[in-house]
């Protein structure tokens, strides 16, 4: 298995966690992730990670934030990476 990335566009402070959608941006297009914890203290990047582990079935620290630590615009990397993560990825991204 091979690392995976690509790229999130978190909306914190939302009324709940949710993964899914398409956000087309000036980089490119992005997963939507929506979570309510706050961008304070590093609480959204947290909350983003336990959304993306939710959303692929896998374990938070199997994915990272590559870029965009401080941005709403984020390169994450899964690794390991499951042989079906472009499909559940393509299937996020509806």
């Amino acid at each position: 298995m091979t690392a995976f990335r690509f790229a999130v566009r978190v909306k914190p402070g939302a009324k709940r966690d949710a993964v899914g959608g398409r956000w087309a941006g000036p980089g490119g297009e992005a997963l939507v992730v929506a979570v309510a914890a706050p961008a304070v203290e590093g609480k959204a990047n947290d909350a983003v990670l336990r959304a993306l582990a939710a959303a692929f079935t896998l374990r938070a620290k199997d994915f990272h934030i590559v870029r965009g630590d401080r941005g709403r615009d984020k390169l994450i990397e899964l690794d390991p990476a499951p042989p079906d993560a472009a499909d559940i990825l393509a299937r996020l991204l509806g």
